[in-house]
């Protein structure tokens, strides 16, 4: 895929400092760590300073350093800051970010645009639209990952929002041979597969985090994107903005995913984190300077 269709002109400097930014970043493993995804390789002396930002079941479960917590507060007091992830509207409820709350979010990777924290209807019915004229329905979906499943490695299977589909395994038994054939076999229905650690996600291929934040961009007339993830679901939202930056962790980084406009940092886990909040900064502060797509 080419060009960057989240922004279609080139407005000038003083208007590109004038009109809105919009800054929308998946969460898990690119802004807000699990304890086992946090990657602190370093003395305890030395280890940042944490914020829990999710607590489930009584007990913490995400972090982000806080410097990081810091930066976002800050970024998302100055931009349209946009949560993008795949969570349903229930986990991404347990997370408290730093800053304002904010006006939207993307849920159920692209299914559920919310606003003020309600989930948009007429959006609902747009994608209820492209899911049923362009792939496979769930039911069929689902079926099949159950029955060609392993009892060996399948610990869970699950439903999100009725728009996908997922299974948790035992990562260390799952064989590779069955992503691939699984991904061959949901290709030719119009779904996509992606395994992010422990979770093998099949998601509709209408069902993207990058038409919902067009929708977003253009109801705020935001006049450039910026956007961050790690997994092959992010790489829609990274090709459509108009700057990106993916961790040096996850899937993407992986399978050495790249393109011309998104920055491949070396950092990895927390530390990745703190450096993609730093990044989007210095985006907005460099704001209507000629753009730098290297």
């Amino acid at each position: 895929m080419s060009g960057r269709p989240l922004a279609h002109h080139h407005p000038s400097p003083e208007a590109l400092r004038a009109a809105p930014l919009l800054v929308a970043s998946d969460l898990d493993r690119t802004l807000i760590y699990s304890a086992a995804a946090l990657g602190l390789a370093m003395p305890d002396a030395a280890a940042p300073r944490l914020l829990c930002v999710e607590v489930y079941q009584g007990a913490p479960l995400s972090y982000m350093t806080e410097t990081a917590a810091g930066l976002l507060a800050e970024l998302a007091a100055g931009t349209t800051f946009v949560p993008t992830t795949t969570r349903t509207r229930e986990q991404y409820g347990r997370i408290h970010l730093p800053g304002p709350p904010p006006e939207f979010a993307i849920c159920a990777n692209g299914g559920h645009l919310l606003v003020r924290g309600e989930s948009d209807p007429d959006w609902r019915r747009t994608v209820a639209e492209r899911l049923a004229a362009q792939c496979a329905p769930l039911d069929e979906v689902r079926e099949h990952l159950v029955r060609t499943a392993d009892p060996a490695w399948l610990l869970k299977e699950r439903v999100a929002e009725d728009l996908f589909a997922y299974l948790v395994v035992e990562r260390a038994l799952l064989p590779d041979t069955w992503v691939k054939e699984l991904a061959r076999w949901a290709e030719e229905r119009g779904w996509t597969v992606s395994l992010q650690g422990r979770k093998i996600y099949a998601v509709p291929r209408p069902l993207t985090k990058s038409a919902a934040v067009a929708e977003v961009a253009r109801r705020t007339g935001a006049s450039q994107v910026l956007a961050a993830g790690d997994s092959l679901l992010d790489a829609d939202l990274l090709l459509a903005a108009d700057r990106g930056w993916r961790p040096g962790h996850g899937e993407l980084a992986d399978s050495g995913w790249r393109a011309d406009h998104v920055t491949a940092l070396d950092a990895r886990g927390a530390a990745a984190g703190e450096e993609i909040v730093r990044a989007f900064l210095g985006a907005v502060d460099n704001r209507g300077a000629a753009p730098d797509l290297g």
